[in-house]
């Protein structure tokens, strides 16, 4: 499970991703809405805390835009702001959960537990495909598929992104833990992996390459 912190308060987004790290979610900080936008659009969260200062009456405008690019992301608020007003306005716009600062840990790893115990599946339907990223399981035509660890991960993310192109940068940032120490050929050992395993013995055609941009999700597209 990744989250990613949209909090500008330094202090308290390393004591957020100090306790989530400790309880095993991966995430990602970010201290401004900007910098919140280039993570989203790089990669797949399941929530997303998101602090709204009383100073800032803009930090809500993300909530619509994370609801309609990736609606299986939950958002909870988080805010000093005592108001039962501000709660609601929170809610409105699209948040799923609204918890008061200061923070009772305990309390917020329970909400967001339950959050992702009961958001929206992250199962992958396209005609006879299905990729369930919870169980890293794979069926096609009723039959399991034997393809796991990262090459899967490449699956699922660029099919949670089918029809865009994804560059080998944006695979590489999503996926790998520290991307840096790892050059871009593991891509291609990954996608090789995808067609030798899956692609090849069913006849079909789930990853085309995009030349110089990187790779496009594509099925459903059979092999002539």
């Amino acid at each position: 499970m990744r989250i990613l912190i949209i909090e500008d308060e330094v202090t308290l987004s390393k004591t957020l991703s100090d306790v989530l790290t400790e309880e095993g979610y991966q995430n990602d900080v970010a201290e401004n809405l900007g910098d919140a936008k280039y993570y989203l659009d790089i990669r797949n969260y399941d929530l997303v805390l998101l602090a709204w200062p009383s100073t800032n009456e803009k930090s809500l405008d993300i909530i619509p835009t994370i609801k309609t690019e990736a609606h299986k992301t939950s958002v909870i608020v988080l805010s000093e702001r005592k108001d039962k007003d501000s709660e609601i306005k929170a809610l409105r716009s699209g948040a799923d959960d609204f918890i008061r600062k200061p923070l009772d840990y305990d309390i917020l790893l329970v909400r967001i537990e339950a959050k992702l115990r009961f958001g929206v599946s992250n199962i992958i339907e396209i005609e006879d495909l299905i990729i369930n990223p919870e169980e890293e399981k794979i069926i096609y035509q009723g039959e399991e598929i034997e393809l796991k660890g990262k090459p899967f991960e490449v699956l699922t993310h660029l099919a949670m992104h089918k029809d865009q192109i994804v560059s080998k940068e944006q695979l590489l940032d999503a996926i790998w833990e520290e991307p840096e120490l790892v050059t871009p050929n593991v891509i291609e050992v990954a996608i090789n992996q995808i067609r030798q395993k899956m692609d090849k013995p069913l006849g079909i055609t789930t990853i085309e390459t995009v030349r110089r941009r990187g790779y496009r999700f594509c099925f459903p597209k059979k092999i002539n």
